[in-house]
């Protein structure tokens, strides 16, 4: 995979995801209690033998900064090629707010150019699995399409949102003959993952000639719009997917964890996911504390009852505390005698004591980060 590089974009309208991506981009996310969102597309690079990355950033990207910073997690900190980072700036033909993504993808031009790879590996920032995309790369060289497109069968209908929902229809040959977005009544089961390759040449041409048409949207203006004179093929993923295009979504793949067949493949070993090193003391379960079913990361105190809940790092839950159905992110705590269920805690939330706050599972209590309850 030397003859390839990768591309991630993390300028997606993240706002709809209400209090997460207040001060965050959704690249930036936390998840599944160590990680952050960008872990899995960087991990999955990285195994597959990429080692020139660049991910494209747009707004609220300080936190992703801080979290990527140069790389090294991922094995990414070297003297050729590795991470870098390509945040929004102002020159004559670039205003610094980006239109879309072949408008991201122009003004990073000059990173494209300079890449030594012929092939490149273009990804957005707020799906998530496990996988190397080594056989879908040598499957591209070996055809004759201009693009693949990594797609899966998911019939569930598009979420609410900014995110595109684009459905593909497969011929017995592999090709996509037909192209399908947000369309809340298709029929069409197959969905794509967010991931394509084709050659660094080919991505140059389609991005100069869009653009100079006017046209601003990867998805919509290249690769729907242009489907006909494309050749365009698909490559089949079979592993669990997680598009995290709301708060619902995000409440459903973090619960997901706690299902064993979802977590063993997302956490496959033979794959691992990499993410920043924290050195934390292991859980402690203090007095009657216990965890049920739970992803419980190391640094917290359990003085509570926790059950089918995800707990970050550095969460304490404090006596007679009962937390069910719900996700506590990092430095949490939880006072005396509340009772949470069905809520989503962001970094460094404080509840007090005797409190009582409960959402639903299609509709979960989101408190934004650093708040006081």
């Amino acid at each position: 995979m030397k003859n390839a590089f990768a591309l991630i974009y993390t300028g997606d309208a993240s706002m709809q995801i209400r209090e997460l991506t207040f001060s965050r981009s959704v690249a930036a996310v936390p998840f599944g209690g160590r990680y952050r969102i960008i872990d899995f597309m960087l991990s999955n690079l990285v195994n597959t033998g990429i080692y020139n990355v660049g991910v494209i950033a747009q707004k609220n990207y300080h936190s992703l900064m801080d979290h990527i910073e140069s790389g090294k997690e991922w094995d990414l900190h070297r003297k050729r090629d590795g991470l870098f980072v390509l945040p929004p700036f102002v020159t004559h033909d670039n205003t610094g707010v980006y239109r879309g993504t072949v408008d991201a993808l122009r003004s990073c031009m000059g990173y494209i150019r300079r890449s030594e790879q012929d092939y490149v590996v273009l990804t957005g920032s707020h799906t998530i699995y496990n996988t190397t995309f080594s056989d879908m790369i040598e499957a591209h060289i070996n055809s004759d399409a201009d693009i693949t497109i990594m797609y899966n069968e998911d019939d569930s209908k598009a979420s609410e949102g900014p995110f595109d929902d684009l459905r593909l229809q497969i011929d017995e040959n592999g090709y996509i003959t037909d192209l399908e977005l947000n369309n809340p009544k298709t029929k069409k089961k197959y969905r794509s993952c967010d991931a394509f390759v084709m050659r660094k040449d080919t991505l140059e041409y389609l991005v100069e000639d869009t653009y100079s048409h006017a046209r601003y949207d990867f998805t919509n203006d290249v690769l729907v719009t242009r489907s006909k004179e494309l050749r365009l093929k698909g490559w089949y993923y079979g592993g669990y997917v997680g598009r995290l295009n709301s708060v619902v979504d995000y409440y459903k793949h973090n619960m997901a964890l706690l299902d064993k067949s979802v977590s063993s493949d997302l956490f496959n070993p033979e794959h691992p996911i990499y993410t920043k090193i924290k050195d934390e003391f292991p859980a402690s379960y203090v007095g009657n504390g216990y965890a049920v079913n739970s992803v419980v990361a190391d640094g917290c105190v359990i003085e509570g009852i926790v059950e089918n809940s995800i707990l970050f790092r550095g969460v304490h839950i404090r006596p007679g505390a009962v937390v069910r159905n719900s996700i506590i992110m990092q430095g949490g705590i939880v006072g005396e005698d509340s009772m949470l269920d069905s809520v989503i805690m962001d970094k460094n939330v404080n509840v007090l004591d005797n409190r009582q706050l409960s959402g639903y599972c299609t509709y979960p209590l989101v408190i934004r980060k650093g708040r006081r309850v």
